[in-house]
């Protein structure tokens, strides 16, 4: 504090520092006093980015430095003793303490299943959590971790992307080759860290999805209607919300034609039958789309079964056509096909 300070009364100005360089003060104050902080207890990302704060720091004032002092002492005499929070948290604490044949055990036991790694979290994931959670990052860091997660999930993230990044992105998926695992690691650890930041939500996935997968099961007179009042109302939600929906007749538009032998699998012969005759009449187009892109003696004996089955009550017909459609959300969520992008 210079003279002219200490004459005229002034605060002394205190710093403003993140949690991470408060404790990279402190980390540096310990080595320097001969200490010998054990760090083991921290994931290997948490440690690099610590390292790395502590080599970034600047000339701090000895108010800022006496400030992080005083918050770090008290924090440890308000602290006593750390009370586990039921058998998660006692079995974070002792991981590494007990045998791994006993915490997964009682994880078992509890039905807590077994410890996620960051990319098993972040794999789950849905779109536009993780296109917030890359935005602002370099193509190469956003390129690490489309190749990371779920192909079909990477892909519906590129198709909310503007072209041009989206472009950068998937050229820079070439240059990942060489990339080290630990560098891969700190990824998805950074990416974790700032998950772990956003307050928690009621609801995983969007209003505008949430909607959609509801309308997607309801009868089209319904979903018609219901849109139809959105437009009114809020036309940009509306908008969304249709994006969204997915019904029998968006197949033959955003299904891929040599998907259509593994959707065939994934339905019972019945209700195929079933929803391809409702479909003569109600869906032609997704109708011809499904027959003309399977072999031809399965067509021929769809056909057969069609003709002898007779008129569908409209009822039946929706409630299989509904089948398929799920069929088809069920393969795109295990990655097994990719769907082509709704235009707006």
């Amino acid at each position: 504090m210079s003279a002219a300070a200490k004459t005229s009364g002034a605060e002394p100005v205190i710093q403003k520092l993140s949690p991470r360089q408060k404790a990279a003060v402190i980390l540096r104050l310990l080595v320097e006093d001969g200490e010998t902080p054990n760090l083991t207890a921290m994931t290997p990302g948490q440690q690099a980015l610590l390292t790395e704060e502590m080599a970034r720091l600047k000339p701090i004032s000895r108010a800022t430095l006496e400030s992080v002092i005083t918050e770090f002492l008290n924090a440890m005499d308000e602290a006593g003793l750390s009370v586990s929070h039921g058998l998660a948290s006692a079995l974070n604490q002792l991981s590494g303490h007990i045998s791994a044949e006993v915490e997964e055990e009682l994880r078992l036991r509890a039905g807590l299943g077994e410890v996620l790694g960051v990319w098993d979290r972040l794999a789950a994931l849905p779109a536009d959590t993780m296109l917030k959670l890359i935005d602002g990052e370099s193509p190469e860091v956003a390129a690490v971790v489309l190749s990371k997660i779920k192909v079909a999930v990477a892909a519906e993230i590129l198709g909310l992307m503007p072209g041009p990044r989206a472009r950068r992105i998937t050229f820079a998926v070439s240059q990942t080759e060489q990339i080290a695992p630990p560098i891969v690691e700190r990824i998805g650890e950074m990416l974790v860290d700032r998950l772990e930041a956003i307050p928690p939500r009621a609801f995983n996935r969007s209003p505008d999805a949430r909607l959609g997968e509801i309308l997607n099961s309801s009868a089209p007179d319904t979903r018609e209607e219901v849109l139809n009042g959105l437009q009114e109302s809020d036309e940009g939600f509306a908008k969304a919300v249709r994006k969204a929906i997915f019904t029998f007749a968006h197949i033959s538009t955003r299904v891929v034609p040599r998907d259509v032998p593994a959707l065939l699998k994934e339905v019972d012969g019945d209700v195929l039958v079933k929803a391809l005759k409702s479909a003569e009449t109600q869906e032609p187009d997704t109708a011809a789309f499904l027959l003309e892109n399977m072999s031809k003696r399965m067509a021929e004996q769809l056909r057969e079964a069609m003709k002898e089955l007779g008129d569908v009550p409209e009822k039946d017909g929706n409630a299989a056509m509904t089948e398929v459609v799920r069929a088809v959300r069920k393969l795109e969520a295990d990655g097994t096909l990719m769907l082509i992008p709704a235009e707006d």
